[in-house]
């Protein structure tokens, strides 16, 4: 076995267990993640290919600088006239090559031609030749403007994006360069050799482009022709690899994503106590193995909220007070707002049908979001912002959960009574977003006085200990579903606030709520270490891939 073989096969268990978990905005429990064993062992094989550490040198190989001196000597004369080409560049080889290997500035060996504009109507895909774009084929075309095999660059949108044209004839657009490669040089390996470059990292400005002239100071090193053939083949034997272990990952990451969806969903779905207790056997008898990813932790924090809000969290008690004592008090609440002149609403309609959207114990009873909370709402006003004073709370601000400090807008504190002619929100009061995004929510935790943007409704409970569950009865996965079928609208969904005010929310006995609220607490901090213990355990699995790739080169 070669040494390369040998190095890939003695990590395999880096390269199969080192994962990244993508950074994700919103509440998603989606497995977002890169395989970054596999993607590191990628790069790992390229960089050895382009330092001649893949494959053995032949003594009997032609040495590569005969056939590059020849096309530096060519190319110079050609270029002669043209600006840019000094002919020499700064030797950022960090490392030793093979004898019979010789480094030259990329811009002596290659040229980035130009490619040619071609308007978006005659991209069709009824010509013979491809249309290439700055990141791959964008159409075809009855013409070429290329008639050789070439490696196409990015220049502008996906700039240093490779692609390569095997094809006798192409058109490469505006957006790309074109090099074909001079001499005998074998069109796979400069592929490899622009591959390790970091082309991508080489645009700069507001738009970035790639200038060719930075690629051109880059120094590339050159094998003998021969050994550029035994390095292809390599590197295709080893990315095929590559391929089969990151599938073989994808599955298993699959098969596990399924089992605790099906596990999950079994405890969600139990007809009874019994098929309840057999169901949390099953999970609890292998919670370790289970829970070893973000995707699985998320689920089970989705699930959890799930049992809650259905009254499968924990026990009903007869001994509390029933919820329409609950139901009797929101509504004296209500009334005596009324009395005081101050607005209230009543639907004078009880619940039925599709509206129920969460079967619960007999125990609960459902109100109306809109009867059993005031809605402080500011949509439709736009504050003119400054650059200090009274904090601006929007949309931006209000996560899945809780409140974020950024962005930081402000309002003049001179508009902000001005503004704030709705009502003002106060500590334990829910926001809550309507639009872009829809559906994040939060208890309000901050002790300065603020005001409230658009796309944006403060919950103010006429029973304020109820917030707690309601707060965690919009984060669950039941009440998202009903409020997406509320909503309304093509691009960004959105709901109103009549809308809203309609929607059903199921009420535990207040006893009930404070046991739900202490259960949830506790999973969802467990959830939280578990999430927490998950990142640092990726985080040294990464450094440890890491430092195996910087030991092989």
């Amino acid at each position: 076995m070669g040494s390369v073989e040998k190095l890939i096969t003695d990590n395999l268990p880096i390269w199969s267990s080192s994962i990244q978990s993508k950074s994700s905005v919103g509440r998603g429990t989606s497995s977002k993640r890169k395989l970054y064993g596999v993607k590191k062992l990628r790069e790992l094989i390229l960089d050895l290919a382009v330092r001649g550490l893949l494959v053995p040198q032949d003594p009997n190989d032609e040495p590569a600088s005969v056939l590059i001196e020849k096309i530096v000597a060519e190319k110079g004369h050609l270029l002669k006239n043209q600006k840019g080409q000094s002919g020499k560049c700064p030797d950022n080889v960090t490392f030793s090559i093979p004898l019979n290997w010789h480094s030259e500035c990329f811009g002596n060996v290659y040229t980035m031609e130009y490619g040619k504009g071609l308007n978006k109507a005659d991209r069709s895909n009824t010509g013979e030749f491809p249309v290439y774009g700055s990141n791959g084929i964008v159409g075809s075309h009855k013409e070429a403007c290329i008639f050789k095999p070439c490696v196409v660059i990015g220049r502008k949108g996906s700039a240093g994006a490779l692609n390569l044209s095997k094809s006798q004839g192409c058109w490469i657009t505006d957006v790309a360069y074109s090099v074909v490669p001079p001499g005998s040089l074998n069109l796979d390996f400069v592929l490899i050799q622009l591959e390790t470059l970091g082309l991508d990292k080489l645009g700069k400005g507001i738009k970035p482009g790639l200038n060719r002239n930075e690629a051109y100071a880059l120094k590339l090193c050159f094998p003998p022709v021969a050994e550029q053939y035994r390095i292809v083949a390599k590197v295709d034997e080893l990315m095929a690899l590559c391929d089969t272990l990151e599938q073989q990952q994808e599955n298993s990451i699959q098969a596990h994503e399924t089992l605790i969806e099906a596990l999950l969903e079994a405890l969600t779905n139990a007809a009874d106590a019994d098929a309840f207790q057999a169901s949390w056997q099953r999970i609890s008898a292998h919670f370790d193995v289970l829970f070893t990813t973000e995707h699985s932790i998320g689920k089970l924090k989705e699930t959890i909220l799930q049992l809650a809000v259905m009254g499968k969290l924990v026990p009903q008690d007869s001994n509390d007070e029933p919820a329409s004592m609950l139901v009797k008090k929101i509504t004296e609440k209500r009334a005596y707002l009324k009395q005081q002149g101050l607005k209230t609403r009543s639907s004078g309609k009880k619940l039925g049908g599709n509206e129920i959207y969460i079967a619960v114990p007999n125990s609960w009873e459902y109100m109306r979001l809109g009867d059993i909370a005031k809605f402080i709402d500011y949509r439709g006003k736009t504050p003119t912002k400054t650059q200090f004073g009274v904090k601006l709370i929007t949309a931006k601000n209000i996560k899945f959960g809780h409140i974020s400090k950024d962005p930081e807008e402000f309002i003049s504190s001179d508009d902000y009574s001005g503004w704030m002619t709705r009502g003002f929100p106060e500590i334990g009061d829910v926001l809550f977003t309507t639009e872009a995004p829809l559906g994040n929510v939060a208890t309000i935790n901050i002790n300065e006085k603020f005001a409230l943007a658009q796309r944006a409704i403060c919950f103010q409970f006429h029973e304020p200990l109820i917030s707690r569950f309601v707060v965690y009865l919009i984060m669950s996965k039941k009440f998202q579903n009903k409020l997406n079928s509320s909503a309304s609208g093509m691009t960004a969904k959105g709901v109103k606030a009549s809308v809203l005010k309609e929607i059903g929310i199921p009420l535990p006995p207040l006893a009930e709520q404070c046991r739900i609220i202490t259960k949830l607490d506790s999973l969802m901090a467990l959830c939280d270490q578990l999430t927490e213990s998950l990142q640092q355990a990726q985080q040294t699995q990464i450094q440890l891939t890491d430092a195996v790739v910087e030991n092989a080169l």
